[in-house]
């Protein structure tokens, strides 16, 4: 197991190698330039060679590219063209809000997906099997971004439920981890530390759960449900249907028959010996669904005014800020390909004739 993950971890190299070459070409490929962008139309062509040379743009191609991957390795992602802010810095603060809004929505498709599926699986061809099934095939296909307007619309603006946008309520006051336990870590590994609490203290709902702060945490949950069921609707959709697909090849075998023969109660023959051997399936499609999610949920973010990586990634895109939305797509595919990884090595748990060598 562990040299297969450090196989894995290995060739997340040529993987990265990759992106970022794909994504440094197409970004310069796209018409505009980020020095006429950022200093206006007005702008004075002295102001702008300036502004070129300072940013390296005015070198050839390759001479950036090599440039950025030389900074690259030293795990250095650039400086922002829009804010002259570090990447990493603004990927810290936007990261957090995609995890939480991935993990609320990914928690609801879970739940309600995986329950109506075994539902609908047991219960073949009858009238809930079909009902969630045309559930199913509606929440594919309606349109996120109208299902968001009419959630906002109808919770928040109208019934007065729920926060229609935002992540908190002005006034509502949160306190990082350092600050609440009056952390002060310095040196290398100090300042690592520090960092990794701060990264912490952008999830909302830990923080203000580690910090003993009762009306953050109502707060930011209130805020987060109408963005999670917006959301979760794609992904809910399609765990439903692969849990009851998975589930009903399982329930049609021998060993099925031969538990419901020696009179085991059928809830154990449900959850024991077919819901166990039909997770194979089931976590992948969850795997893949949660990555799909933490990519950032361009039109959700942007309905809710979500401040996460969706709407960070099309913001520096539009204003050609080529450093932000590299460091963005290098840190999703990492995301990505480490969420598979994980999903990988469960199959070694859920199935003891799963070995990787």
């Amino acid at each position: 197991m562990t040299r297969y993950i450090i196989q894995r971890l290995l060739l997340l190299i040529p993987v990265l190698l990759g992106i970022s070459l794909v994504t440094f070409g197409m970004l310069r490929l796209i018409p505009g330039d980020p020095a006429r962008i950022m200093l206006g139309e007005h702008a004075t062509a002295e102001s702008i060679a300036r502004f070129r040379e300072s940013m390296g743009l005015d070198d050839p191609i390759p001479v950036q590219y090599v440039r950025y991957l030389g900074r690259l390795v030293r795990g250095d992602l650039g400086r922002s063209i829009a804010r002259q802010e570090w990447v990493t810095v603004e990927l810290a603060q936007r990261l957090p809000a995609t995890i939480e809004l991935s993990l609320g929505a990914m928690l609801i498709a879970s739940i309600f997906g995986i329950s109506a599926g075994v539902v609908a699986a047991y219960k073949h061809n009858s009238l809930f099997d079909l009902g969630t099934m045309v559930g199913a095939l509606i929440g594919v296909s309606v349109p996120v971004f109208w299902l968001g307007l009419m959630l906002s619309y109808v919770f928040g603006f109208k019934l007065h439920w729920l926060p229609p946008s935002a992540r908190l309520t002005v006034g509502i006051q949160l306190q990082t981890i350092p600050a609440a336990y009056n952390i002060h870590l310095t040196g290398g590994l100090g300042s690592v530390a520090m960092s990794i609490l701060n990264f912490l203290s952008n999830l909302y709902v830990f923080d203000s759960i580690v910090t003993g702060n009762p009306d953050a945490l109502i707060d930011s949950l209130k805020h987060l449900v109408l963005p999670s069921v917006a959301l979760s609707t794609i992904p809910m959709s399609i765990i439903a249907r692969i849990t009851r697909s998975s589930l009903l090849e399982v329930l049609g075998m021998d060993y099925i028959r031969t538990a419901r023969a020696k009179g085991q109660h059928e809830r154990v023959v449900l959850m024991v010996h077919a819901m166990k051997n039909a997770l194979l399936p089931i976590t992948t499609v969850l795997g893949l669904q949660f990555g799909t999610l933490l990519a950032g949920a361009i039109l959700t973010e942007t309905i809710f005014s979500w401040p996460g990586m969706g709407r960070l990634v099309v913001e520096r895109i539009l204003a050609r800020d080529y450093p932000t939305v590299q460091g963005a797509v290098l840190v999703i595919a990492v995301l990505f390909v480490l969420l598979n990884l994980v999903v990988d090595i469960s199959y070694a748990y859920l199935d003891p004739r799963i070995r990787y060598g």
